[in-house]
């Protein structure tokens, strides 16, 4: 099994070059061609040959795309920049694998259907994003389709067939580019362009229609900008005051706006409303003020705790604070491993003697709503807003409008906040929702049903974001039946190569 230098080129330059058309690289276009060349090798190769180089396509683009993860458990889990280092390449070598996948399937597709291959393509290739949404607890970043998020008229699609369905098109684009150039014929490369066209036209369409103004109301995201090197048992009670301070006042200048929903991010303040120390019960004391003096409701990040005689649970939570004094709960269900807690702890049971930063937060059961004046929201937190179908499910259940938040401070001013903030504005093109985000240090936003950005903040800056929202109750093909098509294209891409090996055995 050899690959040459010309080939091991092509396929880094592939992986680079799709990497190139995320955040904050922002080279959208390269998304429609960065597949080609690794398609033109594949169709020659052998199994075992396009296997490699898909791994080394596969490497190449999360290696780049993902080049912020070392510093994260190096500077915040006090591990040798060497062994985060390991850490990084070993993810990354986990995840080209579905680049290997593709590039085997497809190849062994090819071999006995040399023409159909080029259309099972786009087959194969959202099955493996389905399932890197699901494998090892899942970790669906940047999927290729994300690449697109500022092209309005493109990403219209996803209302229908989720994220999943620009990735199939995007390929598709390719892959017919690619069968016109192998065998001569240019007309289904001219079909498949029609097809993108229409997409296109049809997003157009879309972006002209109407769009209702009843019940709208005024809301705002608040920005504290407390740095994630802040350890809460290292600092004075005054300066937690201070930054309590800090964003009681952001809402205060954002209530006389006109806001009556407020969010907070997750984590920017130590809240916990079921915690009985002095600190806490003060912080409570005095949102508890604001509310009634101002009539506004509050989203807020907290940690919340359950005691019970065998144990005390602790929550990521997103908890809503009403007027009256109400309050509503969602605890975060879909936690981030090796981040919130450790996964398959027989299997990894080293990891917590090497760091620190991995917390043991038990995760939520239900997908709570919120309300505001009558109207149902959800809120994903973090992590979670990078998962179409856990999001769908808060609208399905009757969240007339999103709002997420979040802590992406560990990250700097990398690209990682910029690529979690273009996953977000999927979501709400998905399910036709406004989706307001909150973010620590940034990027915070507010984002109408079809992926406009209304307003969104900078990184590292302390501020507050307005914005008039529309609350919705209707419900989009993908919010309805959620992954319809990955799940065909997993079901179709199986049938294909079984009939692919039993052919070559024949």
């Amino acid at each position: 099994m050899k690959i040459n230098y010309k080939d091991a080129s092509l396929a880094l330059a592939s992986g680079a070059l799709t990497a190139l058309s995320f955040p904050k690289f922002n080279l959208s276009f390269l998304g429609w061609i960065s597949l080609v060349p690794l398609l033109f090798i594949l169709t020659g190769k052998k199994p075992k040959s396009s296997f490699l180089i898909g791994l080394i396509a596969g490497f190449s683009h999360y290696a780049i795309l993902l080049y912020w993860i070392p510093h994260v458990p190096a500077h915040y889990g006090n591990l040798s920049f060497g062994l985060s280092f390991l850490v990084y390449l070993l993810l990354v070598l986990f995840l080209a694998l579905s680049w290997a996948f593709f590039s085997l399937i497809f190849t062994k597709l090819h071999r006995s259907f040399p023409k159909l291959s080029f259309l099972a393509a786009p087959l194969v290739w959202i099955s493996m994003e389905y399932i890197l949404t699901y494998i090892m607890t899942g970790f669906p970043w940047c999927l290729l389709g994300y690449s697109q998020f500022k092209n309005l008229f493109f990403i219209q699609l996803a209302s229908i067939t989720g994220i999943y369905g620009l990735s199939f098109f995007l390929v598709l684009f390719q892959s017919m580019f690619v069968f016109s150039m192998r065998f001569r014929k240019k007309t289904p490369f001219f079909i498949a362009l029609g097809l993108i066209l229409l997409i296109h036209l049809g997003g157009f369409l879309s972006l002209k229609e109407r769009t209702p103004d009843e019940n709208t109301f005024t809301a705002a995201v608040i920005q504290g900008n407390v740095s994630s090197d802040i350890y809460w048992d290292r600092i004075s009670i005054q300066e937690i005051v201070e930054l309590f301070d800090r964003h009681l006042d952001l809402s205060q200048r954002s209530y006389t706006e006109g806001a009556g929903l407020i969010i907070w991010p997750e984590f920017s303040v130590p809240l916990c409303f079921s915690c009985t120390e002095e600190l806490y019960r003060y912080f409570k004391e005095r949102l508890f003020k604001f509310v009634k003096d101002t009539n506004s409701t509050l989203l807020l990040g907290t940690n919340e705790e359950k005691t019970s005689q065998e144990e005390t649970q602790y929550f990521n939570t997103a908890l809503g604070l009403s007027p009256d004094l109400s309050m509503s709960k969602y605890y975060k269900m879909h936690l981030v491993p090796f981040g919130e807690y450790t996964p398959y702890k027989k299997i990894f049971f080293f990891i917590e003697k090497v760091t620190h930063a991995i917390g043991d937060i038990t995760p939520g059961t239900q997908y709570s709503l919120h309300s505001y004046k009558g109207l149902k929201y959800g809120s994903p937190i973090c992590y979670e807003i990078i998962f179409p179908n856990q999001v769908r499910k808060f609208s399905k259940k009757g969240a007339n409008f999103l709002v997420t938040i979040t802590n992406d401070g560990w990250y700097g001013k990398s690209s990682a906040p910029y690529q979690h903030f273009a996953m977000a504005v999927l979501r709400a093109v998905e399910n036709r929702r406004y989706l307001l985000r909150a973010a620590t240090t940034g990027i915070s936003g507010i984002i109408d049903p079809y992926g406009r950005i209304l307003s969104q903040s900078d990184m590292m800056t302390k501020t507050y974001l307005i914005g008039k929202i529309t609350p919705s109750e209707k419900l989009t093909f993908y919010t309805r039946f959620g992954d319809v098509l990955p799940l065909a294209s997993l079901t179709l891409a199986l049938v294909f190569l079984i009939l692919a090996v039993f052919k070559r055995k024949k």
